[in-house]
């Protein structure tokens, strides 16, 4: 697991909170995750989430991933948890508007400790969110604790990819995303192990890479303006975000960084 001190979940709320969780919408849309809609799909027909059960959406943002799953997968509840108050509000304001609040919940949480009961949930759910959370042996102990037995843990993740980061290039990714750390496809299925749970699918996505390239393009021939708009229309501040993501991108490219997909099941 590559490392970086000094950041904090306030780093994270203050992203979310600011220009930046807007840029991230703004070329992603609602779902801030890589794939969207179809990442969405497979990975709930992969693990098998869909009518009459219950679920738990961790570092659920603003709702998205909820929304999707008692849309288009007949889920009869879901509780989601984040740490940023701003983004809880949000989503509690677009479930209303999309017809769902009665069975869609949203409450500011640490996703480590939710204070939600014991095994009660039929599954837990995460997009491209745990990369954001300190301490993940203490999430993912969280999320196996939530499920019943026999329960379903699946979710996407931003982790290193096979190549692997140098020291430099992962205090560079790490600085530039607000994370503390990331974990690699063996970390998450040993994590997942150790609290025990048979994991099943472990797996680098392949869609990092394209779609890193396709939310770059969207700025420059698209966006442009409406980007600057977030950040005030400092031109030296959306340079030199441009030039993080090309440092994104080559990573990518690289098989240095990736997206992963994990389902696993509580014994």
């Amino acid at each position: 697991m590559k490392t970086l001190d000094g950041i904090g979940v306030s780093d994270v709320q203050a992203v979310y909170e600011g220009p930046e969780g807007d840029l991230w919408e703004l070329i992603m849309g609602e779902q801030i995750h890589i794939g969207g809609f179809r990442s969405s799909m497979e990975l709930a027909v992969r693990a098998d989430i869909g009518a009459g059960q219950s679920g738990v959406d961790l570092c659920c943002c603003n709702g998205a991933g909820s929304r999707f799953l008692v849309h288009f997968r007949e889920v009869a509840s879901m509780t989601g948890v984040d740490v940023t108050e701003k983004v809880v509000e949000c989503g509690r304001q677009r479930c209303e508007d999309e017809g769902v609040a009665d069975r869609v919940r949203l409450i500011v949480a640490d996703a480590c400790a939710t204070g939600l009961p014991d095994g009660e949930a039929d599954f837990v759910w995460g997009e491209d969110a745990w990369c954001y959370v300190v301490d993940k042996p203490g999430l993912i102990a969280e999320a196996v604790r939530l499920v019943k037995p026999g329960g379903t843990i699946a979710f996407t993740d931003w982790i290193e990819g096979e190549a692997g980061l140098s020291d430099e290039e992962a205090g560079r990714f790490l600085g530039f995303m607000k994370f503390a750390n990331v974990e690699d496809l063996a970390g998450y299925r040993t994590l997942l192990e150790e609290n025990g749970c048979e994991v099943e699918v472990a797996e680098d996505t392949g869609l990092f890479s394209p779609y890193v390239d396709l939310y770059s393009e969207m700025v420059d021939k698209q966006l442009t303006y409406d980007a600057l708009k977030i950040f005030g229309f400092d031109l030296d501040l959306m340079t030199a975000v441009a030039g993080e993501m090309a440092a994104l991108n080559e990573y990518a490219r690289d098989g240095k960084v990736a997206q992963g997909r994990f389902i696993a099941r509580k014994k």
